[in-house]
């Protein structure tokens, strides 16, 4: 199993609806609206790396409203 936290900017006014989508995935454990540069932050649980680029690309960054994302995986 791999976990990341996805660092998410998104669109002012978006952050709720983006932060529902992002719940509503079986692969995001965890997601907060926060203060600060980034907007949202969410914790990613996919079982192996090679899912992780999918994920994110095809999922994540093709939610409406969301602008840009940031990736950590955690050790």
């Amino acid at each position: 199993m791999v976990v990341a936290f996805a660092l998410i900017v998104g669109d002012a006014g978006k952050e709720k609806k983006i932060l529902e989508h992002l719940k509503s995935m079986k692969e995001v454990d965890e997601a907060f609206i926060v203060y600060g540069e980034y907007d949202i932050v969410a914790k990613i649980n996919v079982e192996q790396l090679k899912d992780l680029d999918p994920f994110l690309t095809e999922k994540i960054r093709n939610i409406d409203g969301v602008q840009m994302t940031s990736t950590m995986i955690a050790l």
